[in-house]
């Protein structure tokens, strides 16, 4: 007896019969989708993206020459936060018609080059007052299509991150007219004095100056450089611009250049007692953390201007601040150069040569007494780096025993 077929796997419209056997159609089997939803199915994220593509997105496809334009300088419609209304408006109207006027000016039907005649003839005033009139009119007309400048607002690149503004960057103009007042063979500047000047930090500075100088010493190579893309970087970034000289000009701050560093002695926590009637000042709060610690006022980049600003409040000139000015940069340059060299021949002296034939032998005496009390003093012979402090240990006195007079 033959075995029986199970009907479930037949359609129901196929008959079977007992003769003979027949091929038994099966249902075509779907194609197979390469994901759940279907690729022509737009899904609602897909819908929004090419909404915000065609609407507010359209103005970041042609961006704005000279401008960062980011996505925090426009609303969700797309339109330019700083701009105007009907901005945008106007400056393709302007488009359209600077094309106009090339072709009007190449085929000569400029309206107003026609011959002044009649009355304006006879009275050169009028047609002067007429002329100015209208270069007023279209004076007025630029400044409200100018753009204005860039806010804190538009310098956000990350609209749901509030907080974060992108820094300026140096301007190409700028960094060649620090390179070029650093190298002046007339004057011989300092690294301090052109921060100062330029209201750029040291650090910078010499950077700049080290880029500079290698890139000099490229272009005479005949190396490539990568100007499109300098120029192209720079174009998407805020960059502080250089002021040209003149009396009446001063270079625009592009950083604080006071900015205090923090000094490794002072990141330990410290309780020091002092008597209510003993003046407490910034000598001895950085004594109070390391006896050869310096006062802020020395400390910062440029103490100069601490005595400058002194000299404005005891009543000094400008010319005589000036002249004090640069009699306290000779001098300390003076003493720093003094200090150098009796280092220098103090090593010197400390060592102990004995020549040969081929070379010499350079001998230097060390103590084991440089290492200090606690043996973590620098000058101590396998002095290791990143030793860390004792203020969180356990079993450290942090509170002072003793208190000084």
């Amino acid at each position: 007896m033959p075995p029986r077929l199970r009907t479930s796997n037949f359609p129901s419209a196929v008959t079977c019969p007992s003769i003979r056997p027949t091929s038994v159609s099966q249902p075509a089997q779907k194609a197979r989708e390469f994901s759940q939803s279907s690729c022509r199915q737009v899904t609602l994220r897909r819908r929004n993206f090419y909404a915000w593509l065609n609407g507010p997105g359209r103005a970041l496809k042609q961006p704005i020459p000279n401008s960062t334009n980011y996505l925090g300088a426009y609303d969700k419609y797309g339109n330019l936060v700083r701009a105007s209304p009907g901005w945008q408006v106007r400056q393709k109207e302007a488009q359209k018609n600077a094309t106009s006027d090339v072709g009007s000016e190449a085929t000569g039907t400029d309206g107003d080059a026609a011959p002044v005649v009649g009355q304006e003839a006879d009275e050169p005033d009028m047609a002067a007052r007429r002329l100015e009139e209208e270069a007023q009119a279209a004076g007025k007309k630029d400044e409200d299509d100018r753009l204005p400048p860039e806010t804190t607002e538009d310098l956000r690149p990350f609209p749901l991150n509030r907080f974060f503004r992108s820094q300026a960057v140096l301007s190409e103009e700028l960094r060649e007219a620090i390179y070029q007042y650093m190298v002046d063979p007339v004057e011989s500047r300092s690294v301090p004095g052109t921060s100062s000047y330029f209201g750029v930090s040291n650090e910078r500075v010499g950077a700049v100056l080290r880029l500079k100088q290698m890139e000099k010493e490229w272009i005479a190579q005949g190396k490539t450089l990568a100007i499109p893309y300098s120029k192209a970087v720079l174009a998407m970034l805020p960059t502080t611009p250089h002021v040209g000289d003149g009396p009446n000009k001063r270079p625009m701050i592009h950083e604080p250049i006071n900015d205090l560093i923090v000094h490794p002695a002072t990141r330990q926590q410290l309780f020091v007692p002092v008597a209510e009637s003993r003046q407490f000042t910034r000598v001895d709060a950085g004594k109070a953390f390391d006896n050869d610690l310096l006062p802020a006022d020395e400390r910062i980049p440029h103490p100069e201007m601490v005595n400058v600003e002194r000299d404005m409040v005891n009543g000094y000139g400008a010319e005589e601040r000036l002249e004090r000015a640069k009699e306290r940069m000779m001098t300390r340059l003076t003493a720093k150069a003094e200090k150098e060299d009796a280092q220098k021949k103090a090593e010197k002296e400390a060592l102990t040569r004995v020549p040969k034939r081929r070379w010499d032998f350079v001998v230097q005496d060390i103590s084991v007494e440089s290492v200090g009390r606690n043996g973590r003093d620098h000058r101590g012979v396998g002095w290791r780096y990143g030793l860390p402090h004792q203020d969180r240990k356990k079993g450290q006195v942090k509170i002072p025993t003793s208190v000084e007079a």
